[in-house]
């Protein structure tokens, strides 16, 4: 079936925005396993600095600002959790064909898809006007009458 402008300036849009939503889907599941693994070690560090504390009857703090806020957020095993209950890629894309809308042609380039905008934004000005015509017409009758 042959497809117009239109569709397939679609079809390309839609998926260069599914392979950044892959490379974002891949890069959270990289930094939440690190996050995890994160928040595991520091609770070891806690359990030994605890010990520590006990042991040589010290006050050291058992976790900094940052890690502790985190763990008021969020426990590693929520992490864990969420990893768990979906896979990479688990929503599977199926390209319908689309309406042919603006008549079958492209529409113009947008840098949000990534595009090179090549022409400057079309910016509407109001016409100049002349002074005189700047007036409302009885100010003007009115200034002819005198004279």
């Amino acid at each position: 079936m042959v497809t117009t402008p239109y569709q397939r300036q679609f079809r390309t849009r839609m998926k260069r925005a599914l392979r950044l939503r892959a490379a974002a889907d891949s890069k959270a599941r990289r930094y939440a396993q690190k996050l995890a693994d994160a928040l595991r070690l520091s609770q070891d560090a806690a359990a030994q600095l605890n010990a520590l504390n006990q042991l040589y009857n010290v006050d050291v703090s058992t976790q900094t600002i940052l890690v502790h806020d985190l763990l008021d957020v969020l426990q590693p095993e929520q992490l864990s959790t969420a990893l768990g209950q979906s896979t990479p890629g688990e929503e599977l894309q199926l390209f319908n064909l689309i309406p042919d809308g603006n008549g079958g042609q492209p529409l113009p380039a947008d840098a949000l898809f990534g595009e090179l905008v090549i022409s400057p934004p079309v910016v509407m000005t109001p016409p100049v006007q002349q002074a005189e015509s700047a007036l409302p017409p009885q100010v003007l009758e009115t200034a002819q009458v005198d004279s």
